[in-house]
């Protein structure tokens, strides 16, 4: 369903963090009309409807019967929940990161959105800034990607383990890259503060040769980002904090990617691909297929050796 005017009324399923920059992108964009926000704290959705003029929601259905298109962006045990029932309803979906929680319910989505002819398209905005870089139009696939994203504690996102938080967008660019299918997976994880691992470290071997060595760590002492990339005929270092990279290929990518506008606001610019893909039909930027890739080795991951044990 899509407004006979070509604008999308697009709603938010959150109102925390990544709620908030989702509504500032539908309210500011030229093609959509931010229709409303759902939070379980009413107060909280309020404060964020308001300053956007947007109506708050205290009924999730309710708020799905106004849009035409949904971000889910609440916290990510509730994914499922919302962009199922979005789904079922005959409404589009940009989930943030990841997916759902399990294997299952990704599957189910996808299913969801075959079976209603919706989009279903997820939060991983790395992809945009190696877009930008001109990476994915690279002719050959990688020997090898060593990569490690890591944070200091945070109170968010603690629902999930760090493979979850962090690692899932490596893994999400490690898969894109190699282009082949995940044959191994091998890893370990510390057993986390809260319940969840706070450190991990994997090993993925594809099915062309490619192998993938990432690390994730959200109790770090500082922000630090970076990737390696191996080609037979060289290799790209990416600092994703600094937003550089080193490349020694003969493949000429582009060293100013960082003023592009997709790497400057990767999040804008996978809300942009997502009300393209609705109202005019262009290819899905980042397909549940890719979230259910990245989420399947993460939950491999989360249940191999932990530290100590």
């Amino acid at each position: 369903m899509v407004s006979e005017n070509r604008r999308l009324r697009a709603g938010v399923v959150g109102a925390g963090v990544f709620g908030g920059f989702h509504a500032s992108k539908y309210a500011a964009h030229e093609r959509a009309d931010l229709v409303g926000i759902y939070e379980p704290d009413i107060e909280k959705a309020r404060a964020l409807a308001h300053k956007h003029g947007a109506k708050a929601y205290d009924n999730l259905a309710r708020l799905i019967a106004d849009c035409d298109a949904i971000t889910v962006a609440s916290p990510a045990v509730h994914h499922f929940e919302a962009a199922a029932a979005a789904l079922a309803n005959g409404r589009h979906v940009l989930v943030e990161k990841p997916v759902a929680s399990s294997v299952e319910e990704a599957r189910e989505l996808i299913q969801l959105a075959a079976t209603h002819g919706r989009v279903l398209q997820v939060g991983h905005q790395e992809r945009f800034v190696f877009n930008a870089m001109g990476l994915f139009a690279v002719p050959d696939r990688p020997r090898r990607i060593v990569a490690s994203r890591m944070g200091p504690p945070s109170e968010r996102c603690l629902d999930v383990s760090v493979t979850l938080d962090l690692m899932v967008h490596d893994l999400d660019l490690a898969i894109a890259l190699a282009g082949g299918a995940v044959t191994s997976v091998e890893g370990e994880v510390d057993k986390g503060r809260f319940g969840t691992p706070d450190i991990a470290r994997a090993k993925l071997v594809f099915d062309n040769g490619c192998v993938a060595e990432l690390e994730a760590s959200r109790v770090h002492h500082e922000r630090d980002r970076k990737m390696r990339v191996e080609y037979e005929t060289g290799a790209l270092e990416i600092d994703f904090v600094a937003k550089t990279f080193e490349n020694s290929t003969p493949y000429a990518l582009n060293a100013g990617f960082a003023e592009a506008p997709a790497a400057r606001d990767s999040l804008g610019a996978n809300v942009n691909a997502f009300i393209a893909s609705v109202l005019d039909g262009a290819p899905v930027a980042v397909p549940g297929i890719a979230g259910l890739r990245a989420l399947d080795a993460a939950r491999a991951i989360d249940g191999a050796r932990v530290y100590g044990s």
